[in-house]
């Protein structure tokens, strides 16, 4: 087979060029590779650095604590939530917040989303006028109460329109100026939304702050509160928690001290409304429209040279559940990087910013140049241009050495935490580290190119995944 490969090279170009183009297109592959993993490097000493200095400034007293909060109004979009709806708006309740609003808008769900929030919190119909800031479908009706301290719970049940239409029609029935949006099976710790809030409070040309978001698959809640932090028995999420814990330690906290944070996860995130609305809103024909939304901050912002900061509070912890189910990991990923082609490509004018060709790079392109890399890898050895045991411990090294800093993620996030961590979940997340990096990193990377390479048109539904009870108690 490899003599067949090289015949058919050698028929239509001259040898030598053959060899020269892929000599150095090997040397720029190990180049990308190092790269990324200088990167990763990078990230996890800042992460693990500002976590440790954030101790010692906790030990010495050094934090103010204040009485200040802006009001926000939480919005939850939800479709087909009837399973999880509930745990998640009792979470909210308990919030240590003092003034704040909840708005579930049920987007035309086919269970009985509406009927159990309905039921559980006594809502009642109401009229009230609604002024479209932003354009959604149309409201079919809106119920009101009170939960838990007389906390407003508003109810929001319209034609069906997918997650930006149901994120728009929260805004426009929003009445505070900032607000929440967070996913329905979602739960939050009772100081996640006071720590959300600290960035906006320190400096005023805040317009978003993003948050850490961490898998409960398997964790047990108890009153609003982590009770014990567990690793998922199942493969699928555990793999997941190792990958966010990555994520949200590491690079995250390295793009915040340069502003260059483009996501903001829509499981829990805090906006200026003046500053949504400002841009469009969240765009319905999208698959990533927290990132799209994001993107469009920083590329208004800078071309109308107004002072702005889209923060990263490390501290401000949401909850959500995984997939279990490999199909519905797959489907995930799938509209999540759909939803990064469609935000890169629509905001190409912003190529000049480093943290757009990080993500162009390393996120959009990475699963092409990776698999392309590993072909030409393989046709250098085939016209015995590189030593095979040297490429190979190279990339055995590499692969190592990005498994270490998963590991490194995992138990600084953890030990450096409020909560202890099980030494068993330790050693599993060790078991799972190289699996994690070399197997699930290329399924995924495998199913986000196949994606890109078969997408058509402009899907933005809300996709079917199985949901599971939320292990949360009063």
């Amino acid at each position: 087979m490899f003599e067949a490969i090289k015949e058919f090279l050698t028929m239509y170009f001259d040898i030598e060029t053959v060899k020269t183009i892929l000599y150095y297109t090997e040397i720029l592959f190990v180049f990308y590779l190092m790269g990324y993993s200088t990167f990763l490097f990078a990230s996890v000493v800042a992460g693990g650095n500002e976590l440790f200095e954030n101790i010692k400034r906790k030990k010495l007293h050094n934090i103010i604590k204040h009485d200040y909060y802006v009001p926000v109004s939480i919005i939850v979009p939800a479709y087909n939530e009837e399973i999880t709806i509930i745990e998640t708006i009792r979470s909210l309740e308990k919030l240590n917040y003092k003034i704040f609003e909840i708005i579930v808008v049920n987007d035309g769900s086919k269970d009985d989303t509406a009927k159990v929030i309905i039921d559980r919190f006594n809502l009642k119909n109401v009229d009230r006028p609604i002024r479209k800031l932003l354009k959604c479908r149309n409201i079919n009706g809106i119920y009101e109460g009170n939960g838990l301290n007389n906390i407003p719970i508003i109810l929001v049940d319209k034609e069906n329109g997918g997650k930006a239409d149901a994120i728009n029609t929260g805004i426009n029935v929003s009445k505070y100026p900032y607000f929440v949006c967070m996913d329905a099976d979602s739960i939050l710790e009772k100081d996640s939304l006071s720590k959300l809030a600290v960035p906006i409070l320190e400096d005023r040309d805040t317009v978003a702050v993003g948050s850490v978001i961490r898998i409960c698959n398997d964790s047990e809640f108890k009153d609003g509160e982590l009770v014990e932090q567990r690793m998922p028995k199942k493969i699928v999420p555990a793999l997941q928690v190792l990958e966010y814990e990555r994520s949200f330690l590491a690079s995250k906290i390295l793009l915040d001290k340069w502003n260059a944070n483009m996501i903001i996860s829509g499981a829990f995130g805090l906006f200026k409304k003046d500053a949504v609305i400002a841009v469009g809103g969240y765009k319905k024909n999208s698959m990533g429209e927290d990132m799209e939304l994001i993107v469009k901050l920083h590329s208004y912002f800078k071309s109308n040279k107004i002072p702005y900061k889209i923060k990263y509070a490390y501290e401000a912890v949401c909850w959500t559940q995984a997939p279990e189910r490999f199909i519905d990991l797959l489907k995930q990923r799938k509209r999540w990087y759909i939803g990064l082609f469609q935000s890169l490509m629509g905001h190409k004018r912003m190529i000049s910013n480093p943290s757009y060709i990080y993500f162009l790079l390393y996120e959009l392109l990475s699963p092409f140049i990776e698999v392309f890399g590993l072909f030409v890898t393989l046709l250098t050895y085939i016209f015995e241009l590189i030593n095979l045991r040297f490429m190979i411990i190279f990339y055995l090294t590499y692969a190592l050495f990005c498994s270490l800093l998963t590991v490194i993620s995992y138990i600084a996030r953890n030990y450096l935490g409020e909560k202890p961590v099980r030494k068993r979940d330790i050693l599993k997340a060790i078991l799972l580290c190289i699996p994690e990096n070399i197997i699930f990193r290329f399924v995924m990377a495998w199913e986000r190119m196949i994606s890109l390479l078969f997408y058509r048109g402009n899907k933005t539904n809300w996709g079917k995944i199985k949901r599971y009870k939320i292990n949360y108690d009063n």
